[in-house]
């Protein structure tokens, strides 16, 4: 037990290292660097009308779209990290627009359906299927060559019931899990925080069918009312 401890822990320092280096990436390249070349055309038109010279609209607007472009960058990280929307709106919100994103960015179709009565979840339980939707979502974008995903949130019996499926390439889930792969840690991730709020996480992969994540969160009394 103390071997697999240590070893679990040593793959989290190295999960930490890889997400604070692809941060430091993102930084650098998405927004440091755009804001040098601001720097750089704003130096260049503050010497310009220092001698006199007309400054050109073309120019000023060149400056404009890239504020714009940074603007856009940063809010995409901040969001990524913590959406703002899933404190202030709700995680319906939260989840559209992290799921338009990626769509996007990775030309996939995800469709999204829920239930208005998810917003009466507590925040530990609605930030819970949102990191297990987001990591669900990104896995797929990035390992399972999928053309579409489907997202539902329902009400059953008792629980919540959350589900990402995708039409993409499988994998063998026990493998996954094995302790040498690197993508077990995101797994175990899911699961240890959906059984933190008392619920259970199953993970379906099949040839043909494509892998199906789900997660069943327990409903208080309160919230059943709700």
């Amino acid at each position: 037990m103390e071997q697999k401890l240590r070893n679990l822990t040593r793959q989290l320092i190295s999960t930490q290292e890889d997400e604070r280096r692809e941060i430091s990436r993102e930084l650098h390249d998405g927004i440091v660097q755009k804001l040098v070349v601001i720097n750089i055309e704003l130096s260049a038109l503050n010497a310009g009308r220092s001698a006199g010279t007309p400054i050109p609209k073309a120019r000023v607007a060149r400056i404009q779209r890239l504020v714009a472009n940074v603007v856009k960058v940063a809010h995409r990280f901040a969001r990524e990290l913590r959406p703002a929307v899933l404190d202030d709106v709700g995680l319906i919100p939260a989840l559209h627009a992290y799921s338009k994103g990626l769509a996007a960015r990775k030309k996939l179709r995800i469709q999204l359906t829920a239930f208005d009565g998810i917003e009466a979840l507590g925040t530990a339980k609605r930030t819970v299927l949102f990191r297990v939707a987001q990591e669900a979502l990104t896995n797929v974008a990035r390992h399972a060559h999928a053309t579409k995903v489907g997202l539902s949130i329902t009400k059953i019996p008792g629980a919540i019931r959350m589900d990402i499926s995708d039409n993409g390439r499988s994998f063998r889930v026990g493998t996954a899990l094995l302790a040498k792969n690197p993508k077990r840690l995101g797994l175990i991730g899911m699961k240890e925080r959906v059984e933190m709020v008392g619920g259970r996480l199953s993970i379906v992969s099949a040839p043909g069918k494509g892998t199906t994540v789900r997660a069943e969160i327990p409903l208080e009394h309160g919230e059943k009312e709700k």
